[in-house]
């Protein structure tokens, strides 16, 4: 599954997939990834400080995850350049979301939030 937004020129991409030889079912686990990029369409450079995310699984319980930067870093992303990144999650069901933002600052702006759309994570087939 694919995703994108587009705001303050800060695009974020998100591709998803299903990690099937890391879950297991039978004990309610279900690992997926996430691939993001971020593209910088400013004419200044930003920086990604830090990030949240709301993560529902598919009984709407809710996790709520802040750090600092992403991966272990704090990106500069240059005019026109794309930092990109592979994440996961863990859920107890075949069906989950994912949204939040990222706390980026530059010069030009101060510090912003750019907002990840809400993407879903689903085994394949199991939405219709």
């Amino acid at each position: 599954m694919t995703s994108d937004s587009l705001d303050q020129n800060i695009e974020i991409s998100v591709d998803t997939a299903y990690l099937i030889e890391q879950s297991d079912p039978e004990a309610h686990r279900y690992v997926f990834s996430y691939h993001i990029t971020i593209t910088n369409h400013n004419n200044f450079p930003v920086q990604l400080i830090s990030r949240r995310w709301l993560i529902t699984d598919g009984n709407e319980q809710t996790q709520e995850v802040n750090g600092e930067g992403v991966v272990g870093e704090q990106p500069v992303i240059l005019p026109g350049q794309s930092f990109s990144y592979t994440s996961g999650t863990v859920l107890p069901t075949e069906v989950g979301s994912m949204q939040g933002h990222y706390a980026m600052v530059c010069e030009a702006l101060g510090e912003f939030i750019a907002p990840i759309p809400a993407f879903t994570l689903a085994l394949p087939n199991a939405l219709h």
